[in-house]
């Protein structure tokens, strides 16, 4: 539930962004960092149950290489046409799911029942 809400979180912040003509790179970037800002808190605390604000800045880390990723192939969809709202939808549940793996390994796999309590 909290990965759906998420990603269409994530995605409508994109939309929007494309839909007022900004290049993808940029609506891909500002909707990235609005995901961090919403995102940290839905994934930490109801999926990892995890409140340590200080894991922010590893959870930028796997968010920038997401950022890249997704860059990465939305290039790829402009290459072939594809418009970015289109190729936008057919990559984030992908994206959604290397964040997820990515955060579940590098940012909240340290932590002990004592650190999350």
């Amino acid at each position: 539930m909290v990965g759906a809400v998420n990603t269409a979180f994530g995605y409508s912040v994109f939309a929007v962004f494309i839909l007022l003509h900004l290049h993808y790179m940029v609506a891909a970037l500002l909707s990235t960092t609005c995901g961090v800002l919403f995102n940290f808190k839905t994934t930490g605390v109801l999926v990892f149950k995890n409140k340590d604000n200080r894991l922010i800045f590893r959870f930028f880390g796997v968010y920038a290489i997401t950022y890249l990723l997704t860059i990465g192939l939305l290039k790829v969809f402009n290459f072939y046409n594809v418009s970015n709202l289109i190729g936008g939808a057919i990559i984030a549940l992908p994206i959604a799911f290397i964040s997820f793996s990515l955060s579940k390994k590098l940012v909240f796999h340290t932590l002990s029942k004592k650190q999350i309590d």
